[in-house]
């Protein structure tokens, strides 16, 4: 299974921002949309950085209120791994462990098409499963 049967099935929506945008409004942004990650693209979408509740938490703890008017470009994370609908979801399950995130872009053509979390490939993990697990038992019963 791949990234594009998530997408098919959650949509492509992405909150992204500019990279001018303040930590201030990225705080708004993830509180109004009940999000753990902000996407920072550029006018055509390209992929500049993202940042993260955690980033937040973080950003706050090292230097307080005052950072919440800079602009979001100096502190998102960068470069930003990201993937293709064509990747695996066990390769995306991989990369969002050993790397410690729970956000992934997805890209295509350098263009931001969608993105991913860790509850996303839970709850297709937990889907497939189930699905497999009904299969077995129609098998079971029909022998």
């Amino acid at each position: 299974m791949t990234v594009a049967w998530i997408l098919k099935e959650k949509g492509r929506n992405v909150v992204s921002a500019h990279a001018n945008a303040s930590v201030e409004e990225i705080i708004t942004l993830l509180a109004k949309n009940r999000i753990g990650a902000v996407v920072i693209a550029d006018e055509v979408q390209r992929v500049l950085g993202i940042i993260s509740e955690r980033d937040i938490v973080r950003i706050l703890a090292t230097q307080g209120v005052a950072a919440m008017n800079e602009p979001v470009r100096e502190h998102m994370t960068r470069p930003v791994v990201t993937c293709s609908e064509h990747h695996s979801i066990d390769w995306l399950m991989e990369q969002m462990t050993s790397r410690r995130f729970r956000h992934m872009p997805v890209t295509e053509k350098d263009r931001l098409a969608g993105i991913i979390s860790i509850g996303d490939v839970v709850k297709f993990k937990v889907a497939l499963a189930e699905s497999e697990a009904a299969q077995m038992r129609q098998y079971f019963a029909a022998g």
